[in-house]
């Protein structure tokens, strides 16, 4: 090895450890986002459960309502996809699990018999670029800043869908609304889901009392319902298929900014690693450098010995 590797090595370890600044700010900022987005998912959970038991008292009371977005559309094969990824990277496999899990989904429906014909509607610049890139074209597109959503982008997204499932199929209609989001399990685990939205299908069940604790269970209360049970469901429905895409919204931002936070502490180790295997390399190269100056002179000494002896 030759002065020059020692060089190139300390040039490595001074680029890397740069590097491990920027990850390691990057994990910071993730951590100190990561409370605030569960908090933000965990505070939407009353307001979706209670809209989810309006619903469902009055469908159990009511099991014959039939209403625009719970009536399956069987004349039309168009679909309407919804995928939410992220707007920013350096986040790992974040986004290529959403979008191979949105591919897996395309080719599903393509296989349908008879095919089925996508709209594809995307949220998160990872996923918009994508899809340019390939040519792809998209019914609707939205870069709104996926690691903290708003109530407005929420009610934006969800008019748009709602718009295009109510059209008429000769005005460009569609019969199904899915979404595929990422499921917030846990701070080390999420799990890119597909969820059709659309038309609903509202079951009727028993619902287990979990707050209790024990079996006990739920029984829907008995609603009276003013001025219609028509016009309350025209006011509910959309309520509730807004809050459901909220939800789906809240999830992926906590498990972007999860997925971010680990990424970032894997890289963080990573480069302690390759400055200490860099570090190690150099001191190799020094150390050879040193090596061979020493044998020059060595080297060196013997010939003049040599030639004063002569």
């Amino acid at each position: 090895m030759s002065s020059g590797a020692a060089r190139s090595y300390a040039q490595k370890i001074r680029s890397t450890a740069q590097l491990s600044k920027v990850f390691r700010a990057q994990e910071l900022i993730a951590s100190s986002r990561i409370q605030a987005a569960r908090q933000a998912q965990a505070m939407s959970v009353p307001y979706a459960e209670a809209i989810t038991t309006a619903v469902g008292a009055l469908v159990t009371h009511n099991p014959d309502i039939d209403h625009a977005l719970t009536r399956p559309r069987l004349d039309n094969r168009r679909v309407a996809v919804f995928v939410l990824s992220s707007d920013r990277g350096m986040a790992g496999s974040y986004s290529g699990g959403i979008i191979r899990e949105c591919e897996g989904l395309l080719t599903e429906l393509g296989k349908a018999q008879p095919p089925k014909t996508v709209d594809l509607y995307v949220a998160g610049r990872r996923a918009v670029s994508f899809y340019h890139y390939r040519h792809r074209e998209l019914a609707g597109e939205w870069v709104y800043g996926s690691d903290h959503p708003t109530d407005a982008d929420a009610v934006l997204i969800t008019n748009t869908l709602l718009e295009t499932f109510l059209r008429s199929t000769e005005e460009g209609g569609v019969g199904e609304v899915y979404v595929v989001y990422t499921k917030f399990i846990n701070l080390v685990s999420q799990e890119p889901k597909v969820v059709r939205i659309l038309p609903l299908s509202i079951v009727e069940a028993e619902k287990t009392a979990e707050m209790e604790g024990h079996g006990n269970s739920f029984e829907y209360p008995l609603y009276d319902f003013e001025p219609s049970e028509k016009l309350v469901l025209d006011a509910l429905l959309p309520r509730y298929v807004a809050a459901r895409i909220r939800s789906f919204m809240l999830e992926s931002a906590a498990s972007e900014v999860a997925a971010r936070q680990r990424a970032m502490h894997t890289a963080v180790d990573n480069s302690r690693v390759m400055i200490e295997k860099y570090t190690r390399m150099a001191n190799a190269a020094r150390q050879s450098d040193i090596t061979q100056e020493i044998t020059e002179i060595v080297s060196g000494a013997n010939a003049l010995a040599e030639n004063s002896t002569e």
